[in-house]
């Protein structure tokens, strides 16, 4: 092999080896992300129910429509069988 060969063998050794390595690098920040995304998401759920509990308990307390059943109610009813 000549030496021009050599240097470009190693110069595509040394790019993929730091192709791979940016790669992994972006996969485990996309992986916080994501474990962040769910996180967030997780609180959000929970200060929603908490929230859902005490409209609902005002709207029985009121004897109020509660807009929130009839939606889950009409969602229910078009789900396909």
């Amino acid at each position: 092999m000549d030496q021009q060969s050599d240097e470009a063998k190693k110069f595509y050794d040394d790019t993929l080896r730091e192709s791979r390595k940016q790669i992994q690098i972006i996969d485990a920040k996309i992986e916080e992300e994501l474990a962040r995304i769910k996180e967030t998401i997780n609180i959000l759920q929970e200060q929603k129910k908490a929230v859902r509990q005490i409209y609902d308990g005002a709207a029985l307390i009121l004897g109020a429509k509660n807009e929130f059943e009839e939606e889950e109610k009409d969602e229910v009813s078009q789900i396909p069988e």
